[in-house]
């Protein structure tokens, strides 16, 4: 079996590596001059959190993503399983509540349990959830590993290739994202605008969210004193510069956090512009010999795992394909 994976996103590379593993003679193509160029996967939080993400996502992605971090660990490495710690200033305790109701797998902590879990914390919040099943990893460093993975396995890479000049293939697998609007109707971009910022007074050691009620945060460890902060959610397919609000409401999400993050150094600035289809749930379908893996929103490496798992099935043929109209294939969720 030839496939030919369109797009070296977190997508197309998880795509790959799960062809390759049932024996297909495998072939990523992509438009960027290299691994990362101008892609959501390279801006991605990397949280591998299930649990708190059902907070605001349908039931399909808390289940579905729960066996991402052992994925991961299986085919890149480098998870670091320390859970995630949900943590609201005293004024905005009710969001707090809230995130719990609508959210399981999760212990109430205090503020002696918060600073037992992050030392710097201490005395900073009283009241916490901690969700100890959950995980992160480094985006970047994640597909790079699967990239060597997938070559060390005898795929073939090609760069600065455009989609109509995929090689020959039986099956190919079309992951292009946003790109593949003109055959996923309703396909729409949500920017995101995120902050890598180092603070060397800082030891905190898992993901940290802070919930607001106007803009809640995200700040993921990259080990050496680097943080990932993120990240704005706004209707647009736009990868304009970071606007200066933005920039202000993240840095002052930081700040109340701790206030050391006052002092951070900004390393990057970053935006993208997430594929979603209009209920932000992932589509998995196919026509002829083409498969198409689209609409991850924000939760790429929550669910590339799951979506590549199913496009192998239909490459290979191992799940029906029901007749459909093509309105009804792109309602129907796979998932």
């Amino acid at each position: 079996m030839r496939v030919t994976v369109i797009g070296a996103g977190v997508a197309g590379l998880t795509c790959a590596t799960e062809l390759l593993k049932r024996g297909a003679e495998v072939t990523v193509v992509d438009r960027a001059p290299e691994l990362g160029a101008g892609s959501c996967s390279w801006w991605a939080g990397g949280m591998l959190a299930p649990w708190c993400e059902g907070e605001s996502a349908e039931e399909p992605v808390v289940r579905l993503g729960s066996a991402a971090a052992d994925w991961w660990d299986a085919h890149a490495g480098g998870v670091t399983r320390q859970g995630t710690l949900v943590v609201a200033p005293g004024r905005d305790s009710g969001e707090l509540r809230r995130f719990a109701r609508r959210t399981m797998n999760f212990s109430q902590v205090d503020a002696e349990a918060i600073a037992l879990l992050e030392p710097d914390l201490v005395g900073r919040f009283r009241r916490g959830l901690f969700f100890a099943g959950e995980a992160h990893l480094d985006p970047r460093a994640a597909i790079k590993a699967l990239a060597k993975r997938l070559r060390d396995g005898g795929a073939e890479l090609r760069f600065s290739t455009a989609a109509e000049n995929f090689p020959q293939a039986d099956v190919v697998v079309d992951c292009r994202g946003l790109a593949a609007r003109d055959v996923a109707p309703g396909l729409r971009g949500v920017r995101g605008e995120m902050l890598v910022l180092r603070c060397r007074e800082l030891a905190l050691t898992r993901t940290l969210r802070l919930l607001h009620p106007r803009i809640p945060v995200y700040i993921v460890p990259r080990g050496e004193g680097v943080y990932m902060l993120g990240a704005t959610m706004i209707e647009s397919a736009s990868r304009s510069p970071v606007s200066a609000r933005s920039l202000v409401e993240l840095l002052n999400a930081a700040y109340a956090l701790h206030p050391a993050f006052g002092e951070a150094e900004v390393v990057e600035i970053g935006v993208d512009a997430r594929p979603a289809f209009p209920d932000n749930l992932p589509r998995v379908w196919r026509d002829g010999r083409s498969v198409f893996v689209n609409g991850l929103y924000r939760h790429g490496f929550l669910l590339a795992p799951a979506l590549a798992r199913r496009a192998a099935d239909l490459v290979f043929g191992e799940t029906p394909i029901p007749e459909e109209s093509d309105a009804d294939r792109l309602e129907r969720q796979t998932l």
